[in-house]
């Protein structure tokens, strides 16, 4: 496509979704960190304010009220859908556990730059997910998945290794100098079974795709409905409310230590929010100061920054190939990585070695999903040549 066939609505569209992908999933893993850095236990938390948040942004275009003869009552229904919500049963499990036990993760003193490579590691469940499902592959992509692997390994190594060799005196400044080596691993763990999971959804969802996502805009204009990727993020998330209540208690007494928690900041209100006999004492125009916890900003910020990126992503997933997205999401971590150590890097320092094994990993995850991208065109390209 020439650059003059590019209208601008397409230009318009792919600069949002650019925008939303980059901005919002950076400053969300920034957010993450910051969170979770002083208070590593509010994985469930952190999940139920997310995926309520998406909820709440999805209900005025999903949720629909009809005016009924009872007054002061209206009718409630759900906005027809593309998708039956048998096709949500599987997804909504999927997608709820990975997202709950990626934040569980970092209870058990996973660090950020770790927490992203790791996650990047996709490219093997892929692999491994492909040839049970009968799939071949070249073998520039099995040596790419093997440099994901060796790179993920190392990344997770690295972290073991500066826990072992930090000097004592910094012993108090590491969070990951704290814990038992079996900590670490179990954290680990449970990292691994997000990313097996994460796999599955990925090929529940491409298939779902496939199959319902090619409708035509003539359509999508007619019957007025939100496009595919816009359905499938609200009922993602307001159909996987329900499991949150498993973890009710737990949520309850994570939102009571944030409450409670310091430093705060002070919010200024104005007159209409005090009693009239401190308003005319008050020479200030804002008489009334709210107090809130930096934490429970942090954990809004945190919330509309997930929105963002899962708009972000959800529309990209629907404009690309599966392996684009990939390869779009690789480049993304490979940015909030870079943020990470930038903006953190002195509250977790390491030596020599340790940065050398963390940045030889990263390099070696992300250069082989882009080797395993360009090896997964050429069969794709000689397929084409062979049919024309």
């Amino acid at each position: 496509m020439s650059a003059r066939s590019v209208s601008w609505p397409t230009l318009i569209d792919w600069s949002a979704i650019i925008g939303l992908v980059f901005g919002g999933c950076c400053s969300n893993a920034l957010t993450l960190q910051e969170l979770t850095s002083q208070h590593p236990n509010i994985g469930s938390l952190v999940t139920f304010f997310q995926f309520f948040v998406v909820t709440i942004h999805g209900v005025r275009k999903f949720v629909v009220l009809e005016s009924r003869t009872v007054p002061y009552f209206p009718r409630i229904r759900l906005r027809k859908r593309r998708l039956p919500l048998s096709a949500y049963v599987i997804q909504v499990a999927l997608y709820s556990t990975v997202s709950l036990l990626n934040n569980a993760a970092f209870a058990y003193m996973i660090p950020m730059p770790v927490h992203i490579i790791f996650r990047s590691g996709g490219l093997v469940v892929g692999l491994v997910l492909g040839r049970i499902m009968g799939k071949r592959y070249s073998r520039g992509q099995i040596s790419a998945v093997l440099l994901v692997t060796a790179g993920v390994f190392l990344t997770t190594t690295s972290a073991v290794y500066r826990s072992k060799h930090v000097p004592s005196s910094l012993d108090a400044s590491l969070r990951i100098s704290g814990p038992s080596l079996s900590t670490y691993l179990t954290g680990i763990v449970i990292l691994a079974l997000a990313l097996i999971l994460s796999g599955f959804l990925g090929v529940v969802q491409d298939r779902l795709y496939g199959h319902y996502g090619n409708i035509s805009p003539a359509k999508r204009d007619l019957d007025g409905a939100p496009p595919v990727w816009e359905e499938s993020m609200f009922y993602l998330h307001f159909l996987s409310l329900p499991t949150f209540l498993l973890f009710s208690r737990e949520i309850v007494i994570q939102g009571k230590a944030l409450s409670t928690s310091s430093p705060s900041f002070s919010v200024p209100l104005p007159g209409l929010f005090s009693s009239p006999s401190a308003l005319s004492s008050s020479r200030s125009i804002w008489p009334v100061e709210l107090h809130v916890p930096r934490a429970i900003l942090l954990l809004v910020v945190n919330a509309l920054t997930q929105l963002l990126c899962a708009a972000g992503v959800n529309r990209l997933t629907t404009h690309v190939t599966s392996l684009t997205v990939t390869l779009v999401l690789v480049v993304r971590k490979a940015v909030s990585l870079l943020l990470s150590v930038t903006f953190f890097g002195r509250d977790t320092p390491m030596d020599w070695e340790a940065r050398r094994m963390l940045w030889s990993g990263a390099t070696l995850v992300f250069s082989g999903t882009v080797i395993y991208a360009m090896s997964s065109r050429k069969p794709q390209a000689a397929i084409k040549e062979k049919k024309e």
